[in-house]
């Protein structure tokens, strides 16, 4: 029933491919995106007239933008989404932080440091991806230092884009402040199975 497009270099396929992971689904995914072509096809722009990745097919019902999956899949399989309604707003909440701050501050350095020749790389536009993107890690650690996990002392599906974004920041060749809960917290989603094949993965 379900099937998944997209590469894993993208952090939002990953996303996606951890959610699954950790709710024990099996879902077969086909690369699409960058050199592997797939999303100017007519039939995919049919389905995603965005053009991009990822995109999720659950029998008739296609669906994209990555946050939304990652719901649809923890709703689909009703763990991860916060029954209380508080409690899943709060969640909401830092999943769109994720993305519309977080990622927009930390997504320059990346496309430098891993997506840009050597020769081309621009020195002065990673210097403000950090500063704008190192505060907000210390933002979390802070948040993370009164609490397990994003919302209160379980995992749930807001868990999933900020451990992404880690992951994607962690692995680019630059020093970083430290962060002791931010770390903590991170370090249990690496010493969890479920993980693998995601959060080990080299950036590309």
């Amino acid at each position: 029933m379900l099937h998944l497009w997209g590469r894993l270099s993208s952090i939002n396929v990953r996303k996606v491919v951890l959610s699954a992971q950790v709710l024990g689904l099996d879902l077969p995914r086909s690369d699409a995106g960058m050199a592997f072509g797939v999303v100017n096809t007519p039939d995919y722009r049919a389905r995603n007239p965005n053009g991009l990745v990822p995109l999720l097919q659950d029998g008739d019902f296609t669906l994209w933008e990555s946050n939304a999956i990652v719901r649809y899949l923890c709703a689909r399989e009703n763990r991860l989404y916060p029954a209380s309604l508080k409690e899943r707003f709060d969640a909401e909440r830092w999943m769109d932080w994720q993305q519309t701050t977080l990622n927009r501050a930390s997504g320059p350095a990346f496309v430098q440091w891993i997506r840009t020749p050597v020769e081309r790389r621009d020195a002065q536009a990673i210097a403000q991806s950090v500063t704008a993107t190192e505060p907000l890690f210390a933002l979390l650690d802070a948040h993370l230092a009164q609490q397990a996990f994003m919302v209160g002392d379980a995992l749930t599906m807001a868990d999933i884009p900020i451990a992404c974004e880690v992951h994607r920041w962690w692995g680019l060749p630059q020093p970083r402040p430290a962060w002791p809960h931010l770390e903590r917290w991170y370090a249990g989603w690496l010493a969890m199975p479920t993980s693998r094949g995601v959060l080990d993965l080299p950036l590309s």
